[in-house]
């Protein structure tokens, strides 16, 4: 016997009733914020959906063909009243829509450092975020922790109540780093760094995954996310300075080749700037870093100058104070010192164009 295709729709929405919904019951307060958003917009939606499902049964039967009391108006065409229903609830609804994401959109914008650690706790401003620098490769993770100075493959933790800051690239093609369980996601793009500020606020492992289709591998570019008190962080640290391994820029770049199925790996240290060539597609130390050739196309670039500017001005960006490199290289540069400083911070646009005309003068 065959069941009908309601009755079957009926069976496999009671079927999801044990199902974990991690997205509407989340263990991180960004994410538990981002749910009610998802819960407010379908109870406004509901507010047009369930009266056009209930007007459409009710005409469906008061104006069938065998129902002789309703009342048959061919020539009827306009109702003042129903149109201000028609148009006035609509609007009303749109509105409280575009207020919510407009305030939501700033409250939990992924750039800004959190606001609260959950609804009855605000941030403490005196705790600086745990930084976790994270690399998305063909096709696992790898995380950086600067403040331990350890990193790991395809596993990730954070200390519960504490703010945590993801700092984010990608080696190869853009990635979408998502835990449901702790915030919405956020992309990782090539030579380019973007930024998720999150906190988790119970203890507990969570899944984690790429959400933007890389490739052959993507279907296991997954990882675990740990929710951990201080103590467990601790011992979690410790394990890893026990059994890690060095990471160096070879052993970065063997990394970085395309594998799947990855297991989890610990590094218990990690040479000098990893982070910053891979940020700047240089490690390796083959090609110019992306920071030093903005630095050179600021300077004029192009031509043999800019063969010249390329050798010259290598690292230049990654030294503790550039400008003082620049003006033992160029002494004739000297007055101008702030706007180059300006130019080297990426500050305002109209001192690196002022400075490029002024060297392209000059030379």
């Amino acid at each position: 016997m065959r069941i009908p295709h309601f009755l079957a729709v009926a069976l496999a929405a009671l079927s999801l009733i044990g199902c974990e919904l991690v997205v509407l019951d989340p263990a991180g307060d960004v994410a538990v914020q981002q749910g009610q958003l998802i819960i407010y917009s379908t109870i406004l939606m509901l507010i047009v959906i369930l009266p056009v499902m209930a007007l459409t049964v009710f005409f469906a039967i008061h104006y069938r063909a065998s129902n002789k009391k309703a009342r048959y108006e061919p020539e009827w065409d306009h109702s003042i009243s129903l149109e201000m229903v028609v148009w006035s609830v609509p609007l009303a609804i749109i509105t409280c829509l575009a207020g919510l994401t407009w305030v939501a959109t700033h409250r939990l914008d992924p750039y800004e450092p959190v606001r609260r650690i959950s609804a009855e706790k605000p941030a403490d401003p005196e705790l600086d975020p745990l930084v976790v620098q994270v690399v998305a490769l063909d096709w696992k993770w790898l995380f950086i922790y600067p403040e331990y100075g350890v990193a790991t493959v395809n596993e990730v933790a954070a200390i519960v109540d504490r703010p945590v800051e993801f700092q984010l690239t990608s080696d190869t093609v853009m990635n979408s780093f998502y835990v449901p369980a702790l915030s919405g996601m956020i992309y990782a793009m090539a030579g380019m760094q973007t930024e998720l500020n999150a906190v988790i606020n119970e203890a507990g492992t969570y899944k984690g995954f790429s959400a933007n289709y890389s490739g052959e591998g993507f279907s296991q570019m997954r990882f675990e996310f740990h929710g951990m008190t201080p103590e467990d962080f601790g011992i979690w640290i410790e394990d890893i300075n026990e059994n890690g391994d060095y990471l160096s820029e070879e052993d970065y770049l063997k990394l970085a080749k395309p594998s799947v199925g990855n297991p989890v790996e610990y590094y218990n240290s990690i040479e000098a700037g990893l982070w910053n060539k891979v940020v700047n597609m240089c490690v390796g130390g083959e090609e110019l870093c992306r920071d030093d050739m903005m630095m050179v196309d600021a300077l004029g670039g192009g031509g043999l100058e800019g063969l010249f500017n390329r050798d010259l001005y290598r690292g230049f960006c990654s030294v503790d104070d550039a400008q003082a490199l620049y003006l033992m290289l160029r002494p004739e540069m000297r007055e101008r010192s702030d706007e180059i400083l300006a130019a080297i911070s990426n500050k305002p646009t109209d001192l690196q164009a002022e400075l490029v005309l002024t060297y392209s003068d000059e030379t």
